[in-house]
Order: structure tokens, then sequence, then C-alpha cells
């Protein structure tokens, strides 16, 4: 009798557990000894939200990978102006900003990679025309340069290939149906043809095996490096496509729609010849950019027009996995009792404190119970700018602005709060860490100017650290514990990250956005940063940035739902809180990290 392995030429996997760890594909058989029998990996078909756009976009262009990803240009609605040159960069959690295209455009083609893309024709005004442009640029991963332009300036163009062995076809007013492709160096009309005249239509695959769909109706063609010819058909109209990605015989197309309307956020999968669909998008939208060099296992739709004047900011992440994933994301919590920002906070996202602040200084003190806030004893000294550590029923607050300089220190034992002995020196705008009974007070401003002084607190009293930042700042943020915490950001403006080991700061790997007035949550080796602002003299808060630390680096994330300064903030990196920033002083922000579980194998019945 043949076994499993010679007929096809492979063992069987022999294993603990249906998620014992190792990697498994949707198919294949393993034994389970726990259970004594063989199972397969069931994989599922899912979009989970994605970190936010930096501003709602549509008719962007799109390039790269789920987990590094680009999109540049675009229409942000009414107003002037109304077509952008922003780029922006994706790490698999949240955007941040990269270089700006030299011409300001949307609708153009676009492929490549994230440092390695290629942007090209497109409209310079909404409505298009007479803006339709030429252009097109290169981009190396920090700035875009000009390259020499397509031979005809077509707005809604298709792309597809790599920066160096590119195709754009379609687009222009009236639609065309031509082809040309790009070497690196310049653009050569070639004699190939689309089945028909459209424009709005996304590519992906190579320039010798291309695939385009969209722009009109079902339609889906196959390029071969010089001839289209008819793919099979979508199962639902798209002529302004959503975002498209993958390879010729394996694509993924999203979202998609007609006329003001969005489809309902249909995506359909591509074997080759046929069109399947799978699971449904979140957010319906039409006008969306992808990261074309995805796949259909893990792919990505980000910005788009949702229909009327609302465009979106919304990232999508579809992953096809034997694992179910999340992503990290925000959501709004219960709003404050009372405006105010510049406040001190301690605790974790269930069990949060909320104490002293300005908009007329207080002492206001809340706690939070995951939903809702409720007022509590006020501080014994009403002041801003504070420090603060602990948790909600023994927390410590300390320094700030009463609106003199303040050196008080105050203990929170779940109802009231009592005086202490005072900091060494009055300082406001400093960070703490620690516990009400080994706290730790870093930075700020003292009577000396910016300072970089680190004093520790033994439930008594202060006294002064040898250790001292190596960068002096104000208005930083500070976690972890009074022998390993974490401090980073800051005024004058930086993205200075230093670890203190209860002796000294060491110098680590830098924030990827400078700034100052944010709030922290975490330990040394897993911290959020959240919000803050670049510049100093900000009078709105426009920091929606939130980034994660490893232990070792920083990775940017889904950005916050409001961009906010001057706010303050606790918890973990799984589950984390910001609150009382500015200019939104009573509102709150729940972060909840992304996770991956193991999806549950099928048993093999054999009757």
């Amino acid at each position: 009798m043949s076994t499993y392995q010679e007929l096809k030429g492979l063992k069987i996997k022999y294993l603990d557990g249906d998620t014992s760890g190792d990697r498994l594909i949707e198919g294949e058989i393993f034994y389970n000894s726990t259970s004594f029998q063989l199972k397969v990996p069931v994989a599922t078909a899912a979009w989970s939200s994605g970190g936010n756009l930096i501003k709602a976009t549509s008719l962007m262009g799109g390039a790269g990978t789920q987990t590094a990803a680009l999109g540049f240009g675009g229409y942000i609605g009414p107003g002037t102006p109304n077509v952008v040159a922003e780029t922006y960069e994706y790490n698999g959690s949240g955007w941040s900003s990269g270089g700006d295209l030299n011409t300001a455009r949307s609708g153009m083609g676009s492929t490549g990679t994230q440092t390695a893309a290629l942007g090209f024709g497109g409209a310079t005004t909404i409505p298009r025309g007479p803006g339709e442009v030429a252009d097109s640029e290169e981009y190396d991963g920090s700035s875009w340069t000009e390259g020499n332009n397509l031979n005809d300036a077509l707005v809604g163009i298709g792309g597809l290939g790599t920066q160096t062995a590119a195709v754009g076809f379609g687009g222009g007013t009236p639609n065309v149906d031509a082809t040309e492709h790009y070497d690196g160096t310049s653009w050569t009309n070639v004699p190939g043809t689309l089945t028909s005249a459209r424009r709005y239509l996304k590519g992906c695959g190579t320039q010798t095996a291309g695939l385009t769909a969209g722009g009109d109706g079902t339609s889906s063609n196959h390029y071969d490096g010089s001839s289209w010819t008819a793919g099979g058909a979508m199962n639902t109209s798209r002529p302004n496509t959503g975002a498209l990605s993958g390879i010729q015989t394996s694509a993924l197309m999203s979202g998609g729609g007609s006329g003001g309307t969005p489809v309902s956020g249909k995506t359909e999968e591509y074997d080759g010849t046929s069109w399947t669909e799978v699971a449904d998008m979140a957010v319906n939208r039409y006008s969306s950019a992808g990261a074309n060099g995805g796949t259909t296992s893990a792919s990505l739709a980000f910005g788009g027009f949702l229909g009327g004047s609302s465009y979106s900011n919304s990232t999508e992440e579809f992953n096809s996995s034997t694992s179910t994933i999340t992503s990290d994301t925000w959501a709004s919590g219960g709003n404050l009792g009372s405006s105010h920002y510049n406040r001190g906070g301690a605790g974790i996202q269930t069990a949060a404190l909320a104490f002293g602040g300005t908009a007329g200084i207080t002492g206001k003190t809340e706690e939070y119970n995951g939903s809702s806030w409720s007022e509590q004893n006020d501080l014994g000294t009403g002041r801003q700018k504070l420090g603060g550590c602990g948790i909600q029923t023994a927390a410590l607050a300390f320094g700030g602005l009463e609106p003199s300089r303040s050196d008080k220190t105050e203990e929170y034992d779940g109802s009231s709060w009592s005086e202490q002995n005072d900091l060494s020196a009055a300082t406001d705008s400093l960070a703490g860490a620690g516990t009400q009974t080994a706290g730790l007070a870093f930075g700020g401003i003292n009577p000396s100017g910016t300072t970089g002084v680190t004093e520790e607190y033994n439930g008594t009293s202060w006294s002064t650290s040898p250790g001292a930042l190596n960068t002096a700042r104000d208005r930083l943020a500070g976690c972890g514990t009074q022998t390993a915490g974490l401090g980073f950001g800051g005024e004058p403006t930086t993205n200075a990250t230093e670890a203190y080991d209860g002796t000294s700061w060491t110098e680590v790997n830098n924030l990827n956005h400078s700034r100052q007035r944010l709030a922290a949550g975490g330990t040394q080796t897993a911290a959020l940063a959240m919000g803050g602002v670049p510049y100093t003299g900000a009078a709105t808060g426009d920091g929606g940035e939130t980034e994660k630390w490893d232990g070792t680096s920083w990775t940017t994330t889904a950005r916050m739902t409001l961009g906010q300064q001057s706010l303050a903030g606790c918890g973990t990196t799984s589950l984390g809180l910001a609150f009382s920033g500015n200019p939104d002083k009573d509102s709150t922000e729940e972060f909840t990290g992304g996770t991956t579980t193991v999806n549950a194998a099928k048993t093999i019945d054999f009757d």
C-alpha cells in the first residue's frame, strides 16, 4: 500500500497541537499527536482596519506591498488647492510623511515599490480639464525626481510593472486605448492597445505579464509585453476603480463604483481565468489606491471617495491566512467631565486617572473605568504641566505651574490627595515614570531653564540622581519604572529617545517623528508614543501620530482619530489611553493593539 509521502512526495508533519507554532498552509495535512487525529489548517479571508492616512484623499497613486506601501498625490475635495503633492509611507501599521511630488496632481498612473516608485500623468486641477499633464517622476524612498515625460498628457492612466520596466495604458479625455513603455529613462509608444478605450483603471504584474481591470464595467485585460487580450469578466462593475494588487494569474480587486454611488466594497480574487467574490471591505469606496505589489493573501487599500462630498482616510488590510489578523486601532472613549489640557495621568486603560490641567488652572481629578469618567477629590494645589506616575489607587503628582513654577508633590490613595515632600527643584513640563513608592521625574523647565535633571522618589522624599538626560528638554514623555525608564520627544523639538537603568541615561534609537507635548504608556521595552506636535507654539493640535517601541526601535502605527497636543496618557502597547489634549480638551481615545490568532484546524473525517 502506498504512503502519503510516496503519493505526494511530502512527509506529514507530526505536531502536539493545532497551533503548535509550526508554519502551516491551507490544505497541508498534519497529525495532532495529542488528539490522535489527522487535521488540515483552514484559511480565512478578511479585511481589517489599518492605520488611517494622514489626510483623507481620493485618486491617489499607489505602490509597494502591504507592509511597505506608498501613497502619493490625489484629490482632497473642494477648496484651494484641492490637488495635492503629499507622499505617505506605510510600514504595515501606520503612515508617515515622505517627500512631496514635484507636481501636485490626481488620477495619475503608478507602480513600483516604496523605495523605487513611479508616478506619471494625472491632472493638476479638478475638474481635470485643462490640467492634464504628461509629467513622470521617480521616488527613491525619500524624494521625487522628475524624469522624461509621457508622450501624451493623460489623466486616469493605468500603471503596472517596475520603476525601470513600467507600462502605462488607457486614460485621457476623451478615453484612449494606447500603451506606453518606460525603461527607467524614457517613455515609448508601443503598438498594443486595450480591448476598449477607458480611464481610471488599475494594473498589476510585470511589463511582460500584466493585468488591468476596471475603468469600464467588468472588463479585465491581460498584457504579454506587446498586445492586450480580454481576461475574465469581474462579477461587479467598477467604472471608477478601487485597488488592484498581485500578478496576472493571482490578483485581487477591491472597491470601485460609478456615478457618485460606491459599490458595497466588493472584493474579487482572480486566478488568471475567472474572478471570484471574497470578503467585502468594511468601508465602501471608489477611486481608492492600493499597493499593487501586494498579493491575494496580503493586500492593501487606502483613501478613496465615499460618495456625495465625503473622502476617506481609511486604510484596510486584506489577509488570507490560517491565522486571524487584526490591526492596531484607535476608538473614541467616554468624554471627561471637565475640559482641560496639560494634565497629569496615571493608571491603565480600564483604570486611569486624570488630574490638574489648564484652561483655568485646576486641581480637578477624574477616574476612568474603561468607559466613563467620574469626578473625585481635587488636588490640594491646582496646577498644569505637571508630572505623574503610578496607578489609579496609588498615584503621584509632582511639579507643574500654579501659575508660578511648583515643586509640590502629592500622593493619591484612590480617594483623596495628600501633600508630601517637595521636589528638589521647582519644575514644570517634566515627565514621569514608575510608581507611587518608586517614582521618577526627569527633564522639564526649572529656575535654570530647560533641564535634563533626574529625580527619584522613594515613597517619602526626592533625591537627585547622578544621571541626567543626555539631551536636556521639556514637554517630553516618559514611561517605565524607576530602574528601567524611557524618555522621548520634547522641546526643543526632538525625536531623541533615552533609556534609564536606575543610574544613568543611554541614548537609543530615535522616534520616527520629532515632536513635543506628547503622551506615553507602557514600559522600557514596550512603549507607546501618542500625539504631540512637531513645532513650538502650535495653537491647536495636529499630531495624530502614534508609534510603538519594542525595546530596540520605534514603528509608526495607527493614527489617532483626533490630532492632539498637550495630552496625557497611560496604559500599554496592547491597551493604551490618551486624553485631555488640545484642542479637544474633554476627549478620550482608546488604543487596542493588533493580534494574530491561529485558526482552529479542521479534523479529517474518514467516515
